[in-house]
């Protein structure tokens, strides 16, 4: 598994704007986004495989961008159970905890399409805390642990 793409949007209701890496701050969020210094949002996480389905559910693609979410992996599921841990870039990578699942909002019906909110439903990612800092980059490998695990 690895980052297919990285999106940051720099204040509310802004586009989303890919770049090739993004530097995440422990306790604070993304450089760059509009979430950097919130509480418990700090980076929103999806999958390529999951967009695909909703895509297919849809009858019509799914960009990545286009759901709003920073960081979208090139295959697999997202884990949305809170205590879930993602790494990202390695053993000594950044370090993502699942806060929550990341449900689609109303906003999905016009960035996405009318009945995207239905076709993203348990396929939105999730919504994360980051607890280690360091840079999070398009290729980076990742790797996904349950509930109340350090490191992978």
């Amino acid at each position: 598994m690895r980052v297919d793409s990285v999106h940051v949007a720099p204040e509310r209701g802004a586009p989303m704007v890919p770049v090739d890496r993004v530097e995440a701050r422990a306790g604070q969020g993304l450089v760059g986004d509009r979430y950097l210094g919130t509480r418990h949002r700090h980076v929103t996480v999806q999958s390529r495989t999951e967009l695909d389905a909703a895509a297919g559910a849809l009858g019509a693609p799914v960009g990545s961008g286009r759901t709003r979410r920073n960081i979208t992996l090139d295959r697999g599921a997202v884990p949305t159970e809170p205590g879930s841990r993602i790494v990202v870039g390695g053993p000594d990578g950044v370090v993502l905890e699942v806060v929550r699942r990341a449900a689609p909002c109303r906003v999905m019906e016009t960035a996405v399409g009318p009945g995207a909110r239905r076709a993203l439903h348990d396929r939105g990612g999730a919504v994360c805390r980051i607890l280690t800092s360091g840079t999070i980059a398009t290729g980076d490998p990742v790797t996904v642990t349950g509930p109340g695990t350090t490191r992978p």
